[in-house]
């Protein structure tokens, strides 16, 4: 069983294919295998590594709350980098994952050659933080004392995972039914240590301004809390483009996979071809019709 001596815990990971590495890092709800579909299609033509986040086992399991936070998350995926001897790496993120991959690109940003962050935001939007700060307590909570089966049950069908039952209901019976096997404690501590305690998006503008690696954000337009904070992303990284698939939820790697490696795909294509670069300033003019360095008519 592969391991990584990573940050004082040891983290499992899967390797498939050969060529230019490409780094999955999976959601709140998922492990390594919610990436099979992205394995298969991915892995014809890149090194495709997944890995199980800490606390999610065949992973360690720290028992400490503050053994988990948003910047381990990031540095996790780093120290498992150096661990493979990878000194970068298109790395790809959803909801968690995508969070832990922001942060990568903020802090270590030479170490990511492009950055996919999908589903990302829940929380952020600042009439609905204090309730998702409140429900991911009480969910680590109910975890703990009613455990991880039990939650799942409710979990699985939140109202962003809904869509995913309607289109797919095989698929998301097995992905309900991996959310079930997870460890209760680890979850638990994740909830508590990473998703209630993590900064809004709304919180890193400063630095999101400064991100100048290539990225595509994507969501899913039923998925509320993260539509405002992606279009937000969207225009603080001079290097973003943003992709809302239409008709979905949360779980969009899994729900649509078809459109989702495909616009992949098309990213880390132009990305390597050097074609993806910062928003050209022509298309920030005040107006919405002239240029920008034509003056408004009376303003000459």
């Amino acid at each position: 069983m592969p391991m990584a001596p990573v940050n004082g815990v040891q983290l499992y990971y899967e390797s498939t294919g050969s060529g230019y590495p490409l780094i999955l890092s999976h959601e709140f709800a998922g492990d390594y295998r919610s990436w099979e579909p992205q394995v298969r299609y991915f892995s014809r033509r890149y090194q495709v590594i997944t890995y199980n986040a800490r606390g999610y086992p065949p992973s360690e399991v720290p028992e400490n709350v503050d053994a988990y936070s948003q910047d381990l998350a990031a540095d996790d995926i780093v120290g498992l980098m150096r661990h493979l001897g990878l000194g970068q790496a298109h790395i790809v993120g959803l909801s968690m994952g995508g969070y832990a991959v922001l942060h990568l690109g903020l802090r270590y940003p030479t170490m990511a050659r492009s950055l996919v962050v999908a589903g990302c935001g829940y929380g952020s939007v600042a009439s609905e933080r204090a309730r998702f700060q409140q429900d991911s307590g009480q969910v680590a909570q109910r975890i703990e004392n009613d455990g991880m089966r039990a939650v799942a049950a409710v979990y699985s069908r939140g109202p962003t995972r809904v869509q995913f039952a309607d289109k797919d209901p095989r698929g998301w019976r097995e992905f309900a039914d991996q959310l079930a096997e997870h460890a209760a404690l680890g979850a638990a501590r994740t909830m508590q240590g990473v998703q209630g305690r993590r900064p809004a998006v709304y919180d890193l503008e400063e630095q999101l301004r400064h991100l100048h690696v290539p990225t595509l954000i994507v969501t899913g337009d039923e998925d509320e809390p993260c539509l405002e904070p992606g279009l937000f992303m969207k225009r603080m990284i001079p290097t973003a483009g943003l992709l809302v698939i239409p008709k979905s939820g949360h779980t969009i790697n899994l729900e649509e996979p078809d459109a989702f490696n495909r616009a992949v795909a098309e990213f880390l294509t132009q990305v390597e071809a050097g074609k993806w670069g910062v928003r050209n300033p022509g298309s920030l003019s005040p107006s919405a019709i002239l240029p920008v360095d034509v003056p408004a008519p009376g303003n000459a």
